[in-house]
């Protein structure tokens, strides 16, 4: 039997966290969070994930900057793992433009947990 998948999720609201990992865990993911960008490059440190959602309007450290920093990185493994970014799109970005800032798809807030759900099966490729 294979491990589970592991999901890092950087999300500052408590309650997209919560709801997040309660959809995800329920498929057997492995699910650890941070509120900040800055937190996300900690956990990713210390240890090895298969998929990031990555909320984009975050205090600290937005999920832009610290999506830059994971693909500018020097392990060739982590500056890979696959971005999902996860946004109210305020500036109306586009997907390709998502895709020139490092991120592999996008998703729109409110979150569509059964969209949110075929998108990490997709990107993992289950």
């Amino acid at each position: 039997m294979s491990h589970p998948k592991k999901i890092l999720v950087g999300e500052d609201s408590s309650v997209i966290i919560n709801l997040t990992r309660n959809v995800l865990a329920f498929e057997n993911y492995e699910i650890q969070a941070a509120k900040n960008g800055k937190q996300v490059l900690e956990l990713l440190e210390k240890g090895d994930f298969d998929l990031i959602l990555m909320d984009i309007s975050m205090p600290v450290m937005d999920g832009i900057e610290c999506t830059k920093q994971i693909r500018n990185s020097d392990d060739e493994v982590k500056s890979k793992i696959p971005i999902i970014a996860v946004t109210g799109n305020l500036k109306n970005f586009t997907k390709e433009e998502y895709r020139t800032m490092g991120f592999n798809d996008f998703l729109q807030k409110p979150l569509n947990y059964d969209i949110l759900l075929a998108t990490v099966k997709n990107t993992l490729k289950e």
